[in-house]
């Protein structure tokens, strides 16, 4: 979206003048994410969440980098070269521990940024392709996640990467030699931990490459806020630098405590203990489970218990692949044409019990499968495509919506936009000079 009332770029050093004619880099910068990009003014903390994902990636990429320099992808020694690096290499217990919790936090941030979107409708019209494309980046993610829990090659990596890529063998006819070419064997060994290793060090910075398409998907139409009302005039904005520069930078320091917080007094209070004990093919441990940010889908998996036409194991795989990739089809389930859930009672209403049902799934997937607990998961694993298929089309065909304001600024006079009539008043209600209602005349 282009707004003319954003301030110009203009370089006053020779020097920059010279680089803004040859490599505008810092015009791209101030136009991203500067004082030339206006963002609407009642934004609340649960637009911090897409800055913090971009800096809990920048964390896995780092200590990545690192840890790979001194990690073996081979059976015979993978697990011994995690213990090294624990033990041997310099500050290794500290990027190890960061690299591992800092995936936890990663999900975290992202789940958080999901339920923002999914409760604010930004994956409305026109801000489709940016909700796809970060339906994409989770996809990448969750696939950078699954291959990093099988490095350090302990028994839930090993069980876990048996089980996960068995799910390819209920694919009917060709299933079974799906999951050999995956694993180069017919079970997760060398072969498999090299292909594992080389791509979970490769699929972040092709995450990386999706967010700024989806940054950039982004700044065509604008960020989206808690009213859903589009912006109007430059009284409905402010520059993103400094306003939230600051509020990001709030933010991240939250989350830099809660995360070394997590790293120096909990650094396995994330994880399992089993993947502390070597890899070995001979023991299957009593309860596999995957990771805590795998669960709800796992559960999803573990739903489906009787053949029905096609084998319950492919029920499951499809249950659980379709449990995803409902969310592409997000933008065209929901035709209410109010974006806001603040505006959608009946809606919102809805979104807790969705909400709650996640959590309970969550809960199912890393118990043991009793009859009662399987029977919990089917319906849960019920409600959650339930939800997306027939009660989101039917509330946003039949819901009364509650009277929108006729702009963000009159929402945020009125406390409505995230932002209270008291907050207006300490921090002005018109900011001089950009946004004052001479400057909209």
């Amino acid at each position: 979206m282009s707004f003319p009332w954003a301030k110009h770029y203009e370089p006053k050093q020779p020097l920059m003048r010279w680089l803004d004619e040859k490599l505008p880099l810092p015009r791209l910068v101030y136009n991203a994410v500067g004082a030339g990009y206006p963002v609407p003014r009642n934004l609340n903390y649960f637009w911090n969440f897409g800055v913090l994902a971009g800096a809990a990636l920048a964390v896995q990429i780092i200590t990545g980098i690192v840890l790979a320099m001194h990690y073996a992808a081979n059976g015979a020694v993978a697990f011994d070269s995690v213990e090294r690096i624990m033990r041997d290499v310099p500050s290794g217990w500290f990027l190890r521990y960061a690299h591992a919790n800092g995936a936890s936090m990663f999900f975290i941030v992202v789940y958080t940024h999901i339920a923002r979107g999914i409760y604010y409708g930004s994956y409305k019209a026109p801000r489709e392709m940016v909700w796809l494309l970060g339906v994409v980046i989770f996809l990448l993610m969750m696939a950078t996640a699954f291959m990093g829990y099988v490095l350090p090659w302990g028994q839930m990596s090993f069980w876990g990467a048996q089980v996960i890529t068995g799910f390819f063998s209920a694919i009917p006819g060709v299933g079974e030699t799906i999951r050999v070419w995956l694993l180069g064997g017919y079970a997760p060994d060398n072969a498999a931990l090299n292909r594992f290793f080389s791509l979970h060090y490769l699929l972040p910075f092709v995450i990386a490459g999706v967010i700024v398409l989806h940054i950039w998907a982004l700044h065509i139409p604008g960020s989206n806020n808690p009213t859903g009302v589009e912006v109007k005039g430059p009284q409905d904005t402010v520059p993103f630098h400094p306003y939230y520069t600051a509020k990001d930078g709030f933010g991240l320091g939250v989350f830099l405590i809660v995360f070394a917080s997590l790293i120096f007094f909990a650094p396995n209070l994330l994880g399992h203990p089993d993947n502390y004990i070597p890899a070995n093919p001979l023991s299957t441990p009593a309860h596999i489970v995957p990771e805590w940010y795998f669960l709800p889908f796992y559960a999803i998996l573990k739903a489906f218990t009787v053949d029905f036409i096609l084998p319950a194991k492919l029920w499951g795989v499809l249950a659980m692949f379709g449990s995803i990739l409902l969310l592409f089809f997000l933008p065209w389930l929901d035709k209410s044409p109010v974006k806001s859930a603040n505006f959608r009672p009946t809606y919102r209403l809805f979104l807790i019990v969705l909400l709650v049902d996640v959590l309970v799934l969550g809960y199912l997937g890393g118990a043991e499968a009793t009859p009662v607990t399987v029977l919990l998961s089917q319906i849960a694993a019920g409600y959650y495509f339930a939800h997306f298929l027939v009660v989101l089309p039917i509330v946003s065909a039949m819901e009364r919506p509650r009277p929108l304001p006729n702009s963000i600024t009159e929402a945020v006079l009125k406390g409505e936009g995230g932002t209270s009539p008291a907050q207006t008043a300490a921090h002005g209600s018109v900011l001089p000079g950009h946004n004052s209602p001479a400057a909209a005349e």
